[in-house]
């Protein structure tokens, strides 16, 4: 299904992007919501008031209609929600059940979660684990469920904290300041890189242990670097994953999901024969179902970690535009939580 499924005399607030006059323009607009008898639905899926969706890149670059991250355009950007399930047609999810949606097409095959309604394949969905409500889901959403995979990673690949300092790089965006905030809670000497020194003593209140600048990664062209961090979490790509695999320790492991920085890897196989480093990559769109569960079960768990404020921007659809601006222009810090209503709605 292309839109948002309901009933059919309602309208629904949506971040609808459109090509105009040969531009991309992103504006909230009014959906008629069409009746489920009217839409193209497969066996059990489930209807989702969204109550909360988030801003992540992919969002920013499909605000921006850009191809290979929207396949046609009018699209609505939102690659995960959180809300109540309004109906389930193979009876699966009871109506008012708290759910989350993370990945898979939302937001990139289908209209996404900046709209008052979704409309999912069941499999997509997970329950809230107890404790976790929709807004905590999505303080997480797309970024926290990477940064847990990474975290699970290394430690799957049998990272210990007595083993040396991890390095988290693009630490103030949303997979890396909740990168950096899962390690420091598990432990870990957690060295934050970041190019935004301001924030330095906001990513030690975190639970970094040092603050470092892009410099660290910076400027040596040599196949191995001095083995300074027993793994990682890289978000960027490009030169700065490269040398942090050069300066990872034996049988380190650095978990990859970023390409802000370049999508080439300028190096050697030097660390991978020599040091037996490994490169751990991370698709969080199609994690199967079974770990999928169990990273959340997680993030409500042992790892849990509440953000402070300063982390955390909350808008509704008429604050998208500046937020994704910038986002784009890498300004954008922590996480930004979406509500998907607007101050100009109008009365039915």
């Amino acid at each position: 299904m292309n839109g948002p499924a309901g009933g059919a005399a309602a309208r629904l607030p949506a971040w609808v992007v459109r090509e105009v006059n040969g531009s991309t323009v992103g504006r909230v607009e009014f959906v008629a919501v069409r009746t489920l008898a009217d839409a193209v639905l497969d066996t059990g899926t489930v209807v989702i008031d969204v109550e909360y969706s988030s801003l992540n890149y992919k969002d920013a670059l499909a605000s921006q209609g850009q191809r290979g991250v929207v396949r046609t355009l009018p699209h609505v950007p939102g690659i995960d929600c959180a809300g109540a399930v309004s109906s389930d047609a193979a009876g699966g999810f009871s109506a008012g059940e708290k759910v989350l949606v993370t990945g898979y097409g939302l937001g990139s095959d289908q209209w996404g979660g900046y709209s008052g309604r979704v409309c999912v394949p069941a499999e997509w969905v997970v329950r809230l684990p107890a404790g976790m409500t929709t807004r905590q889901a999505m303080l997480y959403g797309t970024a926290g469920f990477t940064a847990a995979q990474c975290v699970d990673a290394v430690l799957r690949h049998g990272a210990t904290a007595s083993a040396g300092p991890l390095l988290v790089t693009g630490a103030t965006g949303g997979v890396g300041v909740l990168a950096v905030a899962i390690l420091a809670k598990l432990g870990f000497e957690v060295v934050a890189m970041s190019g935004k020194p301001a924030w330095r003593d906001a990513l030690l209140a975190l639970g970094a242990a040092e603050v470092v600048g892009r410099e660290a990664l910076a400027g040596d062209d040599r196949p191995l670097l001095k083995a300074r961090y027993a793994g990682g979490v890289d978000t960027v790509g490009g030169a700065p994953l490269s040398a942090l695999l050069r300066s990872t320790s034996h049988r380190g492991c650095v978990a990859c999901c970023g390409l802000v920085a370049g999508a080439d890897l300028p190096m050697t196989v030097h660390p991978f024969i020599l040091r037996g480093v490994t490169l751990a990559g991370i698709d969080s769109a199609k994690c199967p179902r079974e770990p999928r569960l169990r990273i959340w079960r997680q993030l409500a768990g042992p790892w849990r970690v509440d953000l402070p404020d300063a982390w955390v921007t909350t808008v509704d659809l008429d604050g998208l535009p500046s937020r994704i601006e910038q986002m784009l222009a890498g300004k954008a810090l922590g996480r930004t939580l979406v509500r998907p209503t607007s101050a100009a709605m109008p009365d039915d």
